[in-house]
C-alpha cells in the first residue's frame, strides 16, 4: 500500500531511533569500516538502509530502490534506477564521517522519482530533531512549516566540498567557505541563508535528489557546471545549487576554474 509523505518520514524517524541514534558516540571500532580509503561506513548505515529498503519495497514492489550501501556492492543498480519508471534513493546515514566523529551534523535522506523527476524528498536530522520534507509543486516544509528562500544579494556567499583546486577562489565573489560535510545539512543551511550557493564535485543521486528538490521548491535552482539541468537521470560530475537561478549562473561563471581536471 502506498506510503503518504508523513508515513515515509515516520519510517525514517523510527529507523533512526532504532539503529542510528543508539550508536551515536557509542560506535565500537569493529562497527566502522571503509568502502575505500577515507570513505567510512558503519553498522548503522547498513542496518538503517536494509530496514528502509525493505519497507519501501513492501509498499512499492515494482520500484527500484537505490541505496548508497547497496550500490557499493551492486553498481548495476545505478543504471536500473535511472531507467526505472519509479524509484527511490536512500542515504541511510548521510555525513557518516561526522557521525563517526561525534558530530550532530548527519541525516537520513530519501527521494522518490517518477519518470526521471524527483517528486518527493525527505531529510531527517535525528540529533537536531529537524525534519525537512518537499513535494513537487507543494513547497518545502521544515518541521511542518513552509519555508521560502529569498534571492541572494549582490555578493553571494558560496560553500564548497571541492578542495582539489585549493587556493583558487571565485572571480569577483567572496571567498568560499567549507560545507557542513553532509548534504542533509548543507541543503537546509542553503535554504536558511547560511550560504547562497554550494559547489559539489560528485553528483550521486542519494546525496542530491532530496536537497535539490527542496531548494527548487523554496525558490532556488540547480544545474551541472556546464549549465545543463541536474535531474534524477544525470550522470555528469559538477553541481551548482543556489538560492535563485541568477546566482546559479553567476556562480558557474565565477567558479569555472575551480572544478577538478
Amino acid at each position: 500500500m502506498p506510503l503518504s509523505t508523513d508515513e515515509v518520514l515516520e519510517l525514517m524517524q523510527s529507523v533512526a531511533a532504532e539503529v542510528i541514534t543508539p550508536r551515536f558516540r557509542s560506535l565500537a571500532a569493529s562497527e566502522i569500516d571503509e568502502k575505500r580509503p577515507g570513505d567510512l561506513v558503519t553498522v548503522a548505515d547498513h542496518e538503517a538502509e536494509e530496514l528502509i529498503t525493505k519497507a519501501l519495497l513492501e509498499a512499492y514492489p515494482d520500484a527500484v530502490v537505490l541505496g548508497e550501501e547497496a550500490f557499493a556492492t551492486a553498481p548495476e543498480l545505478m543504471e536500473q534506477f535511472r531507467a526505472a519508471d519509479h524509484g527511490f534513493t536512500v542515504d541511510p546515514v548521510d555525513g557518516t564521517k561526522n557521525f563517526v566523529n561525534g558530530s550532530k551534523d548527519h541525516a537520513v535522506m530519501i527521494a522518490e522519482v517518477i519518470d526521471g523527476e524527483t517528486v518527493r524528498g525527505w531529510i531527517w536530522q535525528p540529533e537536531h530533531e529537524m525534519a525537512w520534507v518537499a513535494e513537487q509543486g507543494g513547497g518545502v516544509r521544515r518541521n511542518g512549516e513552509v519555508v521560502r528562500r529569498e534571492p541572494a544579494g549582490d555578493q553571494p556567499q558560496g560553500a564548497t566540498s571541492i578542495w582539489s583546486r585549493r587556493g583558487r577562489q571565485p572571480v569577483g565573489l567572496p571567498k568560499l567557505i567549507g560545507t557542513w560535510v553532509c548534504c542533509g545539512v548543507d541543503y537546509p543551511k542553503l535554504i536558511e541563508g547560511e550560504a547562497d550557493y554550494v559547489l559539489y564535485g560528485h553528483t550521486n543521486p542519494w546525496d542530491h535528489l532530496p536537497g535539490t528538490l527542496m531548494v527548487r521548491e523554496a525558490g532556488g535552482a540547480a544545474s551541472h557546471r556546464d549549465g545543463t539541468p541536474y535531474t534524477a537521470r544525470s550522470g555528469a560530475p559538477g553541481l551548482v545549487v543556489a538560492a535563485d537561478p541568477v546566482t546559479v549562473e553567476r556562480a558557474r561563471e565565477a567558479c569555472a576554474d575551480l572544478w577538478p581536471r
